[in-house]
């Protein structure tokens, strides 16, 4: 075997796996999409009047909602939301719907509304601790105290 085709080989073996790991990195950065929810059908949603149906109507055509209003039955809710998420990255939401159903004191179909992604708003939380009575135990006393609690 002539010397440039020993180095060529050698050169093959060790590029190989090096080449073998990114390909499978490659393929493992390929963006995941994941959907959830409830997403009632356009045309059944369409279909619904207005003053004309019951609550059990608006539940055997969309379905169970995804949440009730607390304080009250009288709004339901159908939420659903896609997401894509790249590699080791957060999450990044595409597309959310919200459709709103408002019933009656009756159960009468009141209103049909829907809202996108573009509707949301940011909120941010307040930041402040709520500050509670008690100590906090040392390292020593938390690893003390919990000798003997363990069979």
């Amino acid at each position: 075997m002539s010397n440039s085709k020993t180095f060529k080989h050698l050169m093959m073996r060790s590029l190989m796996p090096g080449l073998m790991l990114g390909t499978l990195m490659l393929g493992a950065c390929e963006s995941r999409v994941d959907s959830r929810g409830n997403l009632p059908d356009p045309e059944l949603l369409a279909s619904i009047e207005p003053g004309e149906a019951s609550r059990d109507d608006v539940s055997l055509l969309l379905g169970s909602p995804s949440s009730v209003a607390v304080f009250e039955n009288e709004t339901w809710f159908y939420i659903s939301q896609r997401t894509e998420t790249f590699a080791f990255f957060e999450p990044e939401v595409m597309e959310r719907q919200v459709v709103i159903v408002q019933f009656d004191q009756a159960g009468i179909l009141k209103t049909v509304e829907t809202l996108g992604l573009e509707d949301g708003q940011d909120i941010l939380p307040v930041e402040r601790e709520t500050p509670t009575l008690g100590n906090e135990p040392t390292m020593f006393q938390q690893f003390f105290g919990n000798l003997g609690r363990f069979n």
